[in-house]
């Protein structure tokens, strides 16, 4: 069994401080996912075990999708486990869009993939994207779940915000129940703290 929180701090990937998250709330901690998978053979090995997840809940996938950036050394190291193509979205004009040449097959069931999924905003964006083009979105899956969605195996309740459908499963490796704050109710906005936006949107 892989100890992803552990991974994830040897890795200086489990960062403190005061951060503003792509859902546009704050926490005092983030996860740069793109630290931990700079090593290949890291990568490797998590996609396997998310794989293996999947495999053993029997969900059947042609393909995997993944939203720009972020997601996309996750979801191909995840579809090269899973034997399977990898495409991906990326924005445009502030839209997530499929380009580059990617075709969806009528009724091609897709898998999205993020590195993280804190309220699944993104991903959902990519599924609308791969649904209106004909394909059908089976699940969804991410190294790490914020704690917002439930996944499967998980003993963590779905919050309100969670914006992934409760029909379809979610997969991933550990989960990172950290305190999410709405901007105007945030402790550390209130000591005059001033967030950062690291990742893919910010640094």
């Amino acid at each position: 069994m892989v100890d992803i929180e552990k991974i994830y701090k040897d890795s200086g990937a489990l960062l403190e401080g005061h951060f503003l998250l792509s859902s546009g709330k704050h926490s005092p901690n983030y996860l740069q996912s793109a630290k931990v998978l700079e090593d290949p053979k890291r990568a490797e090995i998590l996609a396997k075990e998310l794989a293996k997840q999947i495999m053993d809940y029997g969900l059947k996938i042609d393909s995997v999708c993944s939203p720009a950036i972020g997601g996309l050394i996750a979801g191909y190291e995840l579809a090269r486990a899973l034997g399977v193509r990898f495409i991906f979205t990326e924005r445009k004009d502030g839209k997530m869009t499929l380009r580059r040449g990617f075709e969806v097959k009528k009724g091609e069931k897709i898998l999205i993939c993020e590195d993280i999924i804190t309220t699944g905003g993104s991903a959902m964006e990519a599924a609308q994207e791969i649904e209106k083009r004909g394909g059908v979105v089976v699940g969804f899956a991410a190294l790490a779940n914020r704690g917002v969605c439930n996944r499967v195996g998980s003993h963590i309740k779905r919050k309100k915000e969670c914006k992934l459908p409760e029909d379809k499963p979610f997969f991933a490796l550990a989960d990172f129940d950290f305190p999410i704050y709405e901007p105007d109710e945030c402790p550390m906005c209130k000591e005059g703290s001033k967030p950062i936006k690291p990742g893919s949107r910010g640094n």
